[in-house]
C-alpha cells in the first residue's frame, strides 16, 4: 500500500508508547524492528518524544509520562477527527470520560485523552502538520489496532456515537469495527483493494474495517479493558528471538490464527502489544 499523507475521520491514525525511560525504549523498539529514532522534543517541554521512522517517514513515537499521569509504559491509539474538541463532546454525551481536555501540539496538531464507558484509554488526533503514521501494514509498522472488552453491546453503542463505526461479525466474541465508506477511500488509492480481498474471500464489508473488537475471555479476570497495537513483521519467529534478546517477554510465544502467525510481546518496561506475520496458508484455520 501506498504510504499515508492523512486519514478519513474515524480511522486510527497513529500509535505512540509512554515509557518512564524513554532512551531504553527507543534502544529496544530500534533493534527490534529497525526503526529510525530521532529526538523530537518540542523546546521547552518536559516531556521527551521520540519519533520512529522507516525510510524517513514516521510510524510511531515513544515519549515520557505526562505530568501527573501514571507510570506505567502503555501503547497508545490514536483516531483521526476533524475537530478534537467535538469529539470531546460526543464522548461525554455518550457516557465516557475526558481524561485529558483538548490542547494543541505546537503546530504539529490538537489532541485528546478519552476513556470509554468500562474504561479502555484512546485518544484523537486533529491533524494540522503531522498527518499521522505514513508507513502502515510493512515490517516493523502498525497493522491493526483493537479494542478488547467485556461489555460487547455498550462498546458498540459508545464508539457508534463517536466515530459512526458499526461491526462486521466474524463469530463468537470476535468482531471488527467498519467505517462505512472506508472501502471507497481505500481503492482510490490502491485500485484493485477490493478485487484482491474478494479473491482471498474476504467476508463482504471488509475493505470498509478499520480496527478490531475482541471479547475479553471469561478466564482472563486480571485483564482489563484496553486498546492494543498490533505491528506487521515478515518473520514471526525471528521477530520472537530478536524480541527475547532484547530483554523483552513472550506473553504468548507465536502461534498460528487465521491469516497470520502471531505473538504477544511485553517489552522490556512493561508495555505489550502483538506482532503479526501475514501467512494465507493460514486462512482456514478456526473456520
Amino acid at each position: 500500500m501506498p504510504d499515508r499523507d492523512g486519514y478519513p475521520p474515524g480511522v486510527p491514525c497513529w500509535v505512540d508508547t509512554t515509557q518512564s525511560d524513554p532512551d531504553s525504549a527507543a534502544d529496544f523498539y530500534g533493534g527490534l524492528f529497525g526503526w529510525e529514532l530521532e529526538d523530537a522534543t518540542p523546546t521547552g517541554s518536559d516531556v521527551k518524544y521520540v519519533m520512529a521512522r522507516m525510510r524517513g517517514r514516521d510510524v510511531a513515537a515513544i515519549s515520557s509520562p505526562f505530568q501527573g499521569a501514571p507510570s506505567m509504559a502503555v501503547w497508545n491509539t490514536y483516531v483521526w477527527v476533524d475537530s478534537a474538541d467535538e469529539a470531546a463532546t460526543k464522548v461525554r454525551d455518550a457516557g465516557g470520560q475526558v481524561v485529558m481536555e483538548p490542547f494543541d501540539v505546537m503546530e504539529a496538531g490538537r489532541v485528546a485523552v478519552f476513556a470509554d464507558p468500562e474504561g479502555a484509554v484512546f485518544s484523537v488526533w486533529q491533524a494540522k502538520e503531522s498527518k499521522g503514521a505514513q508507513v502502515v501494514n510493512e515490517h516493523g509498522s502498525v497493522n491493526f489496532n483493537s479494542l478488547n472488552t467485556r461489555e460487547v453491546e455498550g462498546a458498540k453503542a459508545f464508539y457508534g456515537a463517536v466515530f459512526g463505526w458499526e461491526t462486521l461479525e466474524l463469530g463468537p466474541g470476535n468482531a471488527m469495527w467498519r467505517l462505512p465508506g472506508y472501502g471507497d477511500h481505500l481503492e482510490e488509492m490502491n485500485p484493485g483493494l477490493r478485487e484482491g480481498m474478494a479473491e482471498m474471500n474476504a467476508p463482504p464489508g471488509f475493505e470498509d474495517v478499520v480496527a478490531a473488537l475482541t471479547r475479553i475471555a471469561d478466564d482472563q479476570p486480571d485483564v482489563p479493558p484496553h486498546w492494543s497495537v498490533t505491528f506487521a513483521v515478515d518473520d514471526a519467529d525471528a521477530t520472537a528471538e530478536r524480541a527475547a534478546k532484547l530483554g523483552a517477554e513472550l506473553v504468548v510465544p507465536p502461534m498460528d490464527a487465521p491469516w497470520v502467525r502471531m505473538m504477544v510481546i511485553r517489552d522490556p518496561q512493561g508495555a505489550t502489544f502483538v506482532a503479526s506475520q501475514f501467512v494465507a496458508e493460514n486462512s482456514d484455520l478456526g473456520g
